[in-house]
């Protein structure tokens, strides 16, 4: 992978981006057109339309896949931040042993537990869920997407 920097940091999909959705806007476009312009096929492009725009819905609504994707990297960078507050050390080697549920879990526990709860997961590899029922005082995540 080539080195990031300002001149190639930005990501698109270029098939999602500048093919699959100003396709999708064009057709629909067309389709609406000629709904009005095509009296005798009109309910044929009365549908081309409703097809379309639930394609054009699918995948706007794709974007929430990319919600959940940044959601992620915000629990990651939480668990390190968190980490370092209450251990005073970087946690790159511990966060590289746990896996995601793992992070993600510990972020419902209270400090005192965390810091049991992360030795536990790092010396007996136990999963999220098991963290999860492993916390006694649960500390709520209200702001989830």
């Amino acid at each position: 992978m080539q080195t990031q920097n300002y001149n190639n940091h930005k990501k698109y999909y270029a098939p999602h981006h500048f093919i699959f959705l100003p396709l999708l806007m064009i057709l629909l476009i067309v389709g609406v057109w000629n709904i009005f312009t095509d009296e005798d096929n009109q309910l044929i492009w009365i549908l081309f339309s409703v097809v379309v725009f639930l394609i054009s819905y699918l995948a706007i609504m794709l974007r929430q896949h990319y919600a959940l994707g940044n959601q992620d990297r915000i629990i990651r960078l939480e668990f390190k931040q968190r980490y370092f507050e209450i251990f005073g050390e970087r946690s790159d080697e511990v966060a590289e042993k746990l896996n995601f549920l793992q992070m993600a879990a510990l972020r419902f526990a209270y400090d005192e537990e965390f810091k049991v709860l992360v030795k536990r997961a790092l010396s007996e590899n136990i999963s999220g869920d098991e963290i999860k029922k492993g916390i006694t005082k649960w500390r709520p995540d209200n702001n989830r997407v």
